[in-house]
């Protein structure tokens, strides 16, 4: 067995796993309000993170003011409840009409 096939399987015992720890501790564990508090909180932290880099940066550099200012206008179009499309769409215009304009 070649030593990338022997990372794959280990990855998808992992994944397995993980998947298989919520359904089977669900009713053993219980966690207090304080840690449930922090994970909810991590969480949002980790989408934030996750949504920044992507936003921000293409390369290792900066990805030009076009691409936040549509992720702006898409984040603002979901604050508002507009619906999925809308949302896709808007964002996607508006940092297309930013690039057009010349703005990188």
């Amino acid at each position: 067995m070649s030593p990338t096939v022997a990372v794959i399987l280990a990855l998808a015992v992992g994944t397995y796993a993980f998947r298989l720890v919520g359904p089977v501790l669900h009713g053993r564990v219980e966690l207090s309000a304080r840690v449930q508090e922090l994970l909810s909180a991590g969480a949002v932290v980790l989408l934030v993170a996750l949504l920044a880099t992507g936003a921000l940066t293409e390369g290792g550099g900066f990805a030009g003011w076009a691409r936040p200012a549509g992720v702006l206008v898409g984040g603002v179009l979901a604050w508002r409840r507009a619906p999925f499309v809308v949302v896709v769409l808007g964002a996607a215009g508006a940092t297309a009409a930013l690039r057009l304009a010349g703005v990188a």
